[in-house]
């Protein structure tokens, strides 16, 4: 589910809980809206997350290379 599901979402949840006047039997609309926004911010935290663990900078042509092998490291 990307960013646009997510807002999606929040949006259809909070149509739900906030400007929906109308009730069914056996469902309680406000609550299923409140789900699907909690569901959409978790989400959309949970891909941003994501998102930016993936945009993490390489190092520079000119870094030293570190060797974790190397038992020098390890002391």
């Amino acid at each position: 589910m990307g960013i646009g599901g997510c807002i999606g979402l929040l949006a259809v949840g909070a149509i739900l809980t906030f400007a929906v006047d109308w009730h069914m039997a056996g469902i309680n609309v406000d609550l299923v809206g409140i789900i699907m926004m909690i569901v959409g911010i978790i989400g959309l935290a949970t891909y941003v997350s994501i998102l930016k663990r993936r945009r993490t900078q390489p190092p520079s042509p000119g870094a030293p290379v570190v060797d974790v092998e190397d038992p020098r490291y390890y002391k």
